[in-house]
C-alpha cells in the first residue's frame, strides 16, 4: 500500500541511530512492513484447500487452468430460430424474406439432433446449437413473431406443414456463442496471488471447480495486559474496566484476513506474562504476536519488563494517539506491542499493521482515502501526526469536496466517539493549526 498522503513526502525513511527524537509515522510503518516481510520470507505461508462457498476473500496459492471450455458448446444468445445461414442467403432485393419449415424445438439442457437443410428450429437462450446450424434469428424478426403453441418440448416433432418467415441475408455466427469463446480448456484461468472476489469465484464455479488451493491465513496470537482489565460479562470491582482491546483488535485482524489463534487477558506480572507467552508460542506456533498495554513509562509495564531480554525495541512514534510502540521478535516470531488505550490500539493497527498485512499476504485492504474540508478549527500538537475521529459528510454535488466534523476530543479512551465516527482524520506533523475549511485527508471506516 502506498504511503498515505497524510505523511509528508520528504520525511526521511531512515533515522540515524542514537537520536532520542520520536520515530516518524513513515519510519515506523516501514519498520513494521520490513518485520512482517522478513518473517513471512522465513516462514512461507502454508496452503490449504477451500471450498468455493467459503473462499471469498482468500488468495490463490497456485495457478488455476481451465479444466474445460466456456461455453462448453456452441449455444444460442437469443430466443429465436436456429438456421443454416446458407438457407437464408440471397442476392435479391433488400428486405426479402425466406420461408422455412419449423423443426422440433430445442430447449436449454437438451442435446438436439442435426438440423435438416431448409428447416428452422425454435431455440431458447443458452440451448445447444444443433449440428449443421450456424446462426440464430431472434424471434422478434420472425413472422409470426411467436413460437407455434405446440412446439415447446424436445419430445414434440416438427409441426406438420408449420412454416416460419425469416429475413434473408443472415450472416453465419449471428447470435451464436461459440464453444470456448470465453475461455478454452487448458488456458490460464486465474494466476496464483489472485484475491478471490465474486467475479473470480463465479468463473471457477462456471468451470466446474468446487474447491481451490489458497494461502493459509496469517496466525496471530493476541494478548491484552493489565490488572485493571476484566473480560466483558464479568462484574467490575472498584478500579477495574472491561477489556475492549481484544474485541477491537480481533475484529480488525479478522477483517484484514488473519486468524486469531488465542486471546488472553494477563495480569501485571512480568513472570506470568513471560511464562504464558512462551507457553502459547509452543502450543500455537503463530506467525505474529500482538500485545496491547504494558509498554509506556509507568511502574507496572508488564510487556516491557517481561520482554527485557528479547529482541524487542520499545520506542516512541511521533503520533497521537498511539505514541508508545514495541517492535521486534520473540523466539524468532515477529512481535508488535500496541498501547493499552482502545483508540490507540485501533489507530496503531490502521496506521502500521493493516498496510503491512496487506502487503505480505496479498490481501491489500486499505481504508478508502478521501479529501474533506474541516467544519471547525482544529489544533494539533507540535511535531506529531494526530489522528482524530470524525464524521464524514459527502458532498452535496458531484465533483465537489465533502466535509468532516470531528467527533469527541483527541483522547485515546473515547470509545463512544470511535463508535459514532465513520472516518479517521489525519492532521500531519509539521502543522499545528488547521482552520475551518482546511483540506485534510480522511480514511473511511466501515459502518
Amino acid at each position: 500500500m502506498p504511503t498515505p498522503s497524510t505523511t509528508p513526502a520528504d520525511e526521511p525513511q531512515v533515522r540515524p541511530p542514537g537520536l532520542g527524537s520520536p520515530r516518524s509515522v513513515a519510519e515506523h510503518r516501514m519498520a513494521v512492513l520490513d518485520l512482517l516481510a522478513a518473517g513471512f520470507r522465513e516462514r512461507p505461508q502454508a496452503a490449504e484447500d477451500e471450498f468455493l462457498i467459503s473462499a471469498r476473500g482468500r488468495v490463490l496459492a497456485a495457478d488455476v487452468a481451465a479444466p474445460g471450455s466456456l461455453p462448453p458448446f456452441a449455444n444460442s444468445q437469443m430466443d429465436g430460430y436456429a438456421v443454416h445461414s446458407a438457407d437464408l442467403a440471397t442476392s435479391g432485393q433488400p428486405g426479402k424474406r425466406v420461408e422455412l419449415a419449423v423443426a422440433a424445438t430445442i430447449p436449454a439442457g437438451f442435446e438436439p439432433p442435426a438440423l435438416v437443410r431448409g428447416t428452422a428450429a425454435p431455440i431458447m437462450t443458452g440451448a445447444m446449437l444443433p449440428p449443421g446450424a450456424d446462426a440464430v434469428v431472434p424471434i422478434e424478426q420472425a413472422v409470426p413473431d411467436s413460437f407455434p403453441s405446440a412446439v415447446g418440448s424436445p419430445a414434440v416433432e416438427a409441426l406438420p406443414r408449420a412454416t416460419v418467415s425469416l429475413p434473408a441475408g443472415v450472416p453465419a455466427g449471428q447470435y451464436v456463442r461459440s464453444a470456448g469463446s470465453d475461455i478454452r480448456a487448458g488456458d490460464p484461468a486465474l494466476p496464483a496471488g489472485t484475491v478471490l472476489g465474486p467475479g473470480q469465484l463465479g468463473l471457477l464455479a462456471a468451470l466446474g471447480v468446487d474447491a481451490v488451493r489458497v494461502r493459509a491465513r496469517p496466525r496471530v496470537l493476541l494478548l491484552t495486559t493489565g490488572d485493571e482489565v476484566v473480560e466483558p460479562g464479568l462484574p467490575l470491582q472498584p478500579g477495574q474496566i472491561h477489556d475492549a482491546n481484544t474485541t477491537l483488535l480481533r475484529s480488525l485482524l479478522e477483517e484484514a484476513g488473519a486468524t486469531v489463534l488465542r486471546t488472553r487477558v494477563l495480569a501485571d506480572s512480568p513472570q506470568e506474562f513471560q511464562h504464558r507467552l512462551h507457553e502459547d508460542l509452543a502450543a500455537e506456533a503463530p506467525d505474529l504476536i500482538i500485545t496491547s498495554g504494558g509498554i509506556s513509562k509507568g511502574a507496572f509495564e508488564v510487556v516491557k519488563q517481561g520482554l527485557g531480554r528479547e529482541d524487542v525495541e520499545f520506542l516512541s512514534v511521533a503520533m497521537q494517539p498511539g505514541g508508545p510502540q514495541g517492535i521486534g521478535r520473540v523466539a524468532g516470531i515477529p512481535f508488535l506491542a500496541f498501547p493499552g488505550n482502545p483508540v490507540s490500539c485501533v489507530v496503531s493497527f490502521e496506521m502500521f499493521l493493516r498496510p503491512a498485512l496487506g502487503s505480505v499476504t496479498g490481501l491489500p485492504r486499505p481504508r478508502p482515502e478521501l479529501t474533506a474540508l474541516l467544519t471547525a478549527d482544529v489544533h494539533s500538537p507540535a511535531g506529531k501526526h494526530q489522528v482524530r475521529r470524525g464524521r464524514y459528510l459527502p458532498p452535496a454535488e458531484p465533483g465537489s469536496t465533502g466535509q468532516v466534523e470531528l467527533v469527541g476530543g483527541p483522547s485515546s479512551h473515547l470509545v463512544h466517539a470511535l463508535a459514532t465516527s465513520n472516518a479517521l482524520v489525519h492532521l500531519p506533523a509539521g502543522r499545528e493549526s488547521f482552520p475551518a475549511g482546511a483540506e485534510v485527508t480522511v480514511w473511511l471506516l466501515d459502518r
